[in-house]
């Protein structure tokens, strides 16, 4: 499709290396990178550009495998979409992206949540303390706590984090959501396998534990 028929405007490169390059002299606000790439493949590509950028990366693949797909997610990729695919739903995904980018929470001002002695949420700046130190969180990931931690002790279906933290585009995409829990537990929990804030209800989805009656 021609996105810039959609009011983008495009640059194009024809391998790994010159996509790395233009990245740095365009400064674009979102890369749509396939997969097999000459000189370069995408995940190669996705793993140098993360050391120096945070645009958000949309991964095009024939690999459909889910194992491809967390790699792809894992190395920083915001989305990932297994050819064939229409016009539509790049389109649709794109957006999407962009969205997210544009919109790290849809927090209320000056909102500050005091899980407990440890940990602070601060919904206003978009910022995590834990142990008075700064947790450094993706959009992404502040998103998904943020619908988390503002529901204390409810339950949130897969379905509904998917919806509100990607879009009802992605309501299938369940391993979106397994991975960047797990990437929130890395990096909030003291023991990522026995979590004390982000907890599983299987089957069903996530909780985020009611600390405010504990001693």
């Amino acid at each position: 499709m021609n996105l810039e028929l959609e009011g983008y405007q495009v640059f194009e490169a024809t391998n790994g290396q010159e996509a790395l390059d233009q990245v740095r002299l365009r400064l674009p606000d979102l890369v749509v990178m396939d997969v097999m790439m000459p000189q370069m493949d995408g995940f190669e590509a996705l793993r140098a550009l993360r050391k120096f950028s945070s645009v958000p990366v949309v991964l095009l693949t024939v690999k459909a495998d889910e194992r491809d797909v967390i790699h792809g997610l894992e190395l920083g990729a915001d989305d990932y979409i297994a050819k064939p695919f229409s016009p539509g739903v790049l389109l649709s995904r794109i957006k999407a992206v962009l969205r997210r980018a544009e919109a790290p929470s849809q927090a209320p001002l000056s909102r500050e949540l005091r899980v407990d002695d440890r940990l602070t949420i601060n919904f206003d700046r978009h910022e995590v303390w834990k142990d008075g130190q700064r947790v450094q969180l993706r959009p992404t990931e502040f998103r998904l706590l943020y619908h988390l931690a503002s529901n204390p002790g409810v339950v949130m279906t897969h379905e509904t984090l998917l919806s509100r933290v990607w879009g009802p585009e992605y309501r299938d995409a369940s391993h979106y959501v397994r991975l960047y829990i797990n990437y929130l537990r890395q990096k909030l929990e003291d023991d990522p396998a026995s979590p004390r804030y982000i907890l599983t209800e299987r089957g069903v989805g996530y909780r985020f534990a009611d600390l405010s009656n504990r001693a």
